[in-house]
């Protein structure tokens, strides 16, 4: 049994209407709520959600979490308003969005559906962070032989999986995008590693939590 379920995908903005937009049309999803703190998109079903929350600050360090898309062509994604970053050295591309984010985009034809393939994730211990995923998500680990990174495949989710690979580099601020969780007791969470940033109060109803490599999440408790 796992102890969370994937619910939906949450991104920092410092213009998140702007910000919105870009990822509305990048991942074919509908703006259903637009205003200066808090935008939501919308999709097929409640997992394809996705909210794009307005912070005070800037990127300023490249991102530990980023998403990989589908794209008929890197130029659909560059005309909706993402600048170049790096076209020759992957099979893919890498972007920036509007705010300077990176992505990562697969040309594809056809394109799928669902145009959000996976997300990807910095990490230090690339295999043990997806081992303790996996057993939070009820889920397995996939290792690249290649690369050494290690996939996830997230049950229920509208993209394939989350994949670590390996960085030198230490987090050294909050991540720009995270995933919120649903569970029936957040203890299970904290009980399996991971450490509570803050709990429910008068502003918040859910808990806000790290993994064990300081990944920041947010887990529901399920009525």
């Amino acid at each position: 049994m796992s102890a969370a379920t994937y619910k939906d995908l949450c991104i920092d903005a410092v213009d998140a209407p702007r910000l919105a937009r870009f990822w509305a049309e990048v991942l074919h999803r509908e703006v259903d709520r637009d205003d200066a703190d808090l935008t939501r998109l919308t999709g097929p079903t409640e997992r394809h959600t996705v909210w794009v929350n307005r912070v005070p600050e800037a990127v300023t360090v490249k991102q530990r979490v980023h998403l990989d898309v589908h794209a008929a062509s890197v130029d659909d994604v560059l005309a909706a308003g993402a600048a170049p970053l790096d076209l020759e050295t992957f099979r893919w591309k890498v972007l920036r969005d509007p705010e300077g984010g990176e992505l990562c985009v697969f040309e594809r034809d056809p394109v799928p559906d669902e145009r959000l393939y996976e997300i990807g994730v910095d990490s230090a211990d690339p295999e043990r962070i997806a081992t303790w995923w996996a057993d939070v998500l009820g889920s397995t680990v996939e290792i690249d032989d290649a690369d050494g990174s290690a996939s996830v495949p997230v049950p229920g989710a509208p993209f394939e999986s989350f994949v670590f690979s390996r960085v030198p580099e230490p987090k050294t601020v909050k991540n720009r995008i995270h995933w919120d969780v649903d569970t029936a007791d957040v203890g299970l969470l904290v009980g399996d590693g991971a450490r509570i940033l803050r709990e429910p109060d008068d502003d918040v109803s859910w808990t806000v939590l790290a993994d064990p490599e300081g990944n920041e999440f947010c887990a529901f408790v399920e009525a």
